[in-house]
């Protein structure tokens, strides 16, 4: 009896919907890695006190994480429609 063979390469859609799925995963990441960037601002020896540009650059950062966030949702809804891929 002959196996069948699988395919090399995947499908563009499913390669693209599975990137996205990883790009949504590691988003909360890179967004806690950016909070705590200003932290590391800090001058050594100085005491670490909240100015008005940590507040204007966490603000800045919400909303972009919001926007990237809100940019992933449609290709993650789409590939939970299409249903063809296995994993």
């Amino acid at each position: 009896m002959r196996r069948l063979k699988r395919p090399m390469f995947l499908a563009r859609a499913p390669y693209r919907r599975r990137r996205l799925r990883d790009a949504a995963r590691l988003l909360p990441v890179f967004g806690a890695a950016l909070l705590i960037l200003p932290l590391l601002w800090a001058d050594e020896g100085a005491e670490r006190r909240l100015s008005s540009s940590d507040v204007i650059y966490f603000f800045a950062l919400w909303c972009l994480l919001i926007v990237v966030a809100a940019l992933f949702a449609p290709g993650l809804r789409s590939g939970e429609a299409a249903g063809d891929e296995t994993d």
